[in-house]
């Protein structure tokens, strides 16, 4: 029996190694538009599928990041300034890339444009983080998508939606990761309403990576900001020995985060690029043997491994 089972295991993914491997065709038609390109896995992905040969439209959040991409890569690839937050913005985009596509309509569109809140625990942030970061990670996600979707309903294309590891399994960052949340259920509802349009939705789910949302210093200094500006009674509540702990262990986390962008970006061009593209793709050696398999434990287990290392609040019960 266990042979059996063995055998039917190993056809399973011969077949899946098999289908992912064959590649669209005429690569070098497409037109896939990319936000979040001023630094990152956006900036990446940019320059990887330039020179892949396809026709890149790259959205920029600053003219800055816009100049320094263009003089990084061919005359195929343009740019455009974006800023997901606002309509009007969006708006001038898919207009903006309403005019480059035309009537081929738009192969891929890669929503990777996000923030992370400063760092600290739910109750010590102000709703100004939440309401800020929900409009990126998520609001402007869903925006974009919907503004984006005709054209490439029209080419019978692919959305790439960048999520993460805390979009699987939430324990930092309360914001950031109910963003994620979002971000995979929006996305998992979009694949079943367009799967009789020729549509294909992939979401990417990295683990720990060394990009600008996880630079030290400076995610260092807004944790050191955050807790200064939190109200005496609930600083009372935690300590200050807690926090120094607390910031002791983020500081840690940085430093442990990945510097191959490459593990990402090459999962978002699969997605891009392969006949048969996956629903998920977990990137990073920590998503894929640690978080993933963490999250189909019991809930009780998980809090267990997770948590066992946080300090305790100064009033603990």
């Amino acid at each position: 029996m266990w042979l059996y089972l063995a055998v039917l295991v190993g056809l399973y993914y011969l077949l899946r190694w098999y289908q992912e491997r064959q590649v669209v065709s005429h690569l070098q038609d497409k037109f896939v538009f990319i936000t979040g390109c001023d630094s990152g896995f956006g900036n990446l992905l940019a320059r990887q599928l330039d020179l892949r040969g396809l026709r890149v439209l790259a959205a920029c959040l600053t003219e800055q990041g816009a100049e320094q991409l263009r003089n990084q890569t061919s005359d195929r690839l343009e740019t455009v300034i974006l800023d997901v937050t606002k309509t009007e913005s969006i708006t001038a985009a898919t207009e903006w890339v309403k005019e480059r596509v035309g009537n081929r309509g738009l192969w891929g569109l890669v929503n990777n444009a996000g923030v992370f809140h400063p760092h600290g625990y739910t109750e010590w942030l102000k709703i100004e983080a939440y309401m800020d970061t929900l409009k990126v990670n998520l609001i402007g996600l869903i925006e974009v998508t919907l503004s984006m979707l005709p054209l490439v309903r029209r080419a019978q294309g692919r959305i790439v939606n960048v999520s993460s590891i805390l979009g699987r399994i939430a324990f930092f960052g309360g914001v950031y990761s109910s963003t994620k949340y979002g971000v995979e259920a929006f996305s998992d509802i979009l694949r079943r309403e367009l799967q009789h349009f020729g549509v294909k939705i992939s979401i990417i789910e990295p683990g720990y990576f060394r990009t600008g949302m996880s630079d030290l210093q400076k995610s260092s200094e807004a944790a050191k900001q955050v807790w200064k500006e939190v109200p005496v009674h609930i600083k009372e509540s935690y300590g200050q020995k807690f926090f120094d702990t607390y910031h002791d262990l983020l500081k840690q986390g940085m430093l442990s985060c990945s510097t191959n962008l490459n593990l990402v970006t090459d999962c978002m061009e699969h997605a891009l690029t392969s006949v048969h593209p996956r629903t998920r793709y977990s990137a990073g050696w920590d998503a894929k043997f640690f978080f993933i398999p963490l999250s189909y434990l019991p809930t009780s287990v998980a809090d267990y491994i997770l948590t066992r290392s946080w300090p305790k609040p100064a009033q603990a019960v």
